[in-house]
């Protein structure tokens, strides 16, 4: 007789248990859901930064041929100048034009490498 009223008396104990056990599994669907959107977001974030960095990387190729270039421009300034200044040559022209070509780089160069990466 005792085995039958103690049923009862355990089956009272553990029903209250019961809706916490489905609100646990709630509790850990909704983890999962959250977990989801953060790996989704941060799957974004990674996908954003990799798109960054191959712009950043093309900008510097940009900037590094515009150096290039005023490099090449400089040299042959200097070259005419020197032509001109030591072995009496008849570049004043040229050089001039090379001079000139040589600072619109140089300002562009300077204004490119502003615009894009101030303050960085």
């Amino acid at each position: 007789m005792r085995s039958t009223w103690s049923l009862p008396l355990i089956a009272a104990l553990l029903c209250p248990l019961s809706p916490l056990d489905r609100a646990l599994a709630a509790d850990r669907s909704n983890e999962a859901v959250i977990q989801e959107f953060v790996q989704q977001e941060d799957r974004a974030k990674l996908g954003q930064l990799e798109k960054q960095q191959a712009e950043t990387r093309k900008k510097h190729q940009i900037l590094f041929l515009m150096g290039l270039a005023l490099l090449i421009s400089i040299l042959t300034t200097a070259g005419l100048g020197i032509a001109m200044a030591l072995y009496g040559k008849q570049v004043f022209i040229p050089h001039m034009v090379m001079a000139g070509i040589s600072v619109t780089l140089a300002i562009v160069h300077a204004v490119v490498a502003i615009v894009w990466f101030y303050p960085f």
